[in-house]
């Protein structure tokens, strides 16, 4: 199916509902993949991604063509997590500090979870989580930037197009995560 012809595009704004499930079937992994890889806990990159599909029918009459389909879908998505994040801040900062200190130490002071040494962080799963980990350390336009140049693979002007920044401020974001990643991951001891 083409995406881009005027044809289709015709049933897209017209909301057919033959259109809208070919969208969804053709993006719908690649989107929660990139909700998960933006730091998004499963349950919340499928709230997001019901969202964006949500804005997307409900915005689809505006949507002009002049990019692709998948594109305007990213630039929704981004948008979507960045008001997830928000919230998550929002909620965050009401969290009391007591909460905190109990939920990681016992009446003694010990940790109940202590941190784990070094040299047992050598699976696969760690990995992901280490670096999922460094991931939060990012801002939120370097770690959307990278997880769409560098884990999704789209072309640098769509990213650009997406995050709405020039092409040395891509190569700019794209250098810093990277530096921080890499920072952020031999401190952890990976690599060494």
């Amino acid at each position: 199916m083409n995406f881009s012809s005027p044809e289709f595009l015709d049933q897209v704004r017209k909301k057919d509902p033959e259109a809208l499930t070919a969208i969804v079937k053709a993006y719908g992994k690649q989107i929660f993949r990139a909700s998960l890889g933006a730091g998004l806990r499963e349950q919340e990159a499928e709230e997001v991604v019901q969202e964006t599909f949500t804005a997307f029918v409900q915005n689809v009459s505006r949507f002009e063509g002049r990019s692709h389909i998948r594109t305007w879908l990213f630039g929704i998505l981004y948008n979507k997590i960045a008001e997830s994040r928000r919230k998550k801040k929002r909620d965050l900062a009401n969290d009391s500090i007591d909460d905190v200190f109990e939920s990681r130490f016992d009446m003694n002071g010990s940790w109940t979870r202590p941190p784990r040494d070094v040299e047992a962080l050598f699976s696969d799963s760690e990995l992901r989580d280490q670096i999922g980990s460094c991931m939060e350390g990012l801002s939120d336009n370097q770690k959307n930037a990278f997880m769409l140049r560098e884990v999704e693979g789209f072309p640098s002007p769509e990213v650009c197009e997406i995050l709405g920044v020039t092409a040395t401020n891509l190569g700019v974001l794209i250098y810093r995560a990277r530096n921080n990643l890499r920072e952020c991951l031999e401190a952890m001891g990976v690599g060494k």
